[in-house]
């Protein structure tokens, strides 16, 4: 009886392992996908809480915030571009060039911001320089475990 236990514990050990360490070849690992969402959550929160309190114009407000969005949307873009070309996906000139436009615009306009903005101390434009940038990365980086995750499952 003692034999049939331990050959049952044996059993159960094994299928808790399996089901562990079932993950796609080439699927990002969860705490990686976990820690690219949480930095995102943060890198956005954080600016747009900074955002909400800070003391300056309403129109200041929507400009920092329209920055933000660009930012993503450019940084997300590119990375899909360049994931494309990389993989063989036809990707036009225009496009590619126009993602990584996109992007350096937003990161000199958000440059040329905060240098600019008088009533920002500059603890402050270095918490938004921060936030912004934690994003954009955060943001490509979200896209490409999305990226993975899916392709890694269409390869099964």
């Amino acid at each position: 009886m003692s034999n049939d236990t331990e050959v049952t514990f044996e059993k159960a050990k094994q299928n808790d392992s399996k089901k562990k360490l079932e993950r796609r070849e080439g699927e990002p690992t969860p705490a990686f996908k976990g820690a690219s969402w949480a930095a995102l959550l943060v890198g956005v929160t954080a600016y747009l809480i900074g955002l909400y309190n800070a003391t300056m114009q309403l129109n200041e407000k929507g400009y920092y915030f329209a920055i933000l969005i660009f930012g993503l949307y450019s940084a997300v873009s590119l990375q899909k571009a360049v994931r494309d070309k990389e993989e063989g996906i036809p990707v036009t000139g225009i496009y590619f060039g126009i993602s990584w436009f996109a992007l350096i615009v937003s990161i000199l306009l958000m440059a040329i911001g905060l240098y600019n903005a008088g009533s920002i101390i500059l603890s402050e434009k270095g918490f938004y320089a921060m936030a912004f940038v934690l994003s954009l990365f955060a943001a490509i980086t979200v896209q490409k475990n999305i990226r993975d995750t899916q392709n890694a499952r269409e390869r099964d």
